[in-house]
């Protein structure tokens, strides 16, 4: 069976890989803006069913993987900070309290769909200014919801983190993806 992965992200890639199933990737072309009173968790599974239907329209036969995350403080998401001067914003936003990270999963076929949504709660150390951008000059995570790379130096940064799949926070949650490939029909252990 083809397996798509519709994301280029590289914390995708490798950790799909890890299930050691053979897998494409493709770009899926989706408006990520946040709708009006939609809630962190609603955009993260929103956005991960329109990556996956957005390939599977272009790659019927195949299984689609699309997936999504989104970090929230108050109530209010955080999106990727871009540039130095808005991860070092995040952190200290971020520094003593709990953050929520909703990452979805949507695995799409025709017109099966497979759904999944981790709830990750990361809670951070009281953080000193010249830590955190001593952690941002060593690893630029601006590409990052919240910030930081929980699989390298950022783990430094946090008092605890309360997952069910602890690879959901790096942005792919493999224990759902391969309970859901397991049901499409993907052999796995």
């Amino acid at each position: 069976m083809r397996l798509i992965l519709a994301s280029t992200s590289p914390y995708r890639r490798e950790l799909l890989a890890r299930l050691r199933l053979p897998f494409e990737t493709a770009r899926p072309e989706v408006d990520e803006t946040v709708l009006p009173g939609e809630t962190p968790p609603q955009t993260a599974r929103r956005l991960a069913d329109a990556k996956a239907a957005a390939i599977a329209r272009r790659e019927p036969a195949a299984w689609v993987i699309g997936s999504d995350q989104v970090a929230e403080l108050d109530g209010r998401a955080l999106g990727k900070p871009g540039t130095r001067d808005n991860a070092i914003a995040q952190l200290v936003a971020m520094s003593g309290r709990a953050i929520r990270f909703s990452t979805a999963l949507s695995l799409h076929r025709d017109e099966v769909r497979l759904q999944a949504l981790d709830i990750t709660v990361v809670r951070f150390r009281n953080l000193q200014a010249d830590e955190i951008a001593r952690y941002i000059d060593a690893e630029q995570p601006f590409d990052c919801a919240g910030s930081f790379k929980s699989e390298g130096f950022g783990i430094a940064l946090f008092d605890a983190i309360e997952s069910q799949d602890p690879t959901a926070l790096i942005g792919l949650p493999l224990i759902a993806t391969a309970r859901l490939l397991r049901e499409a029909g993907f052999a796995l252990p």
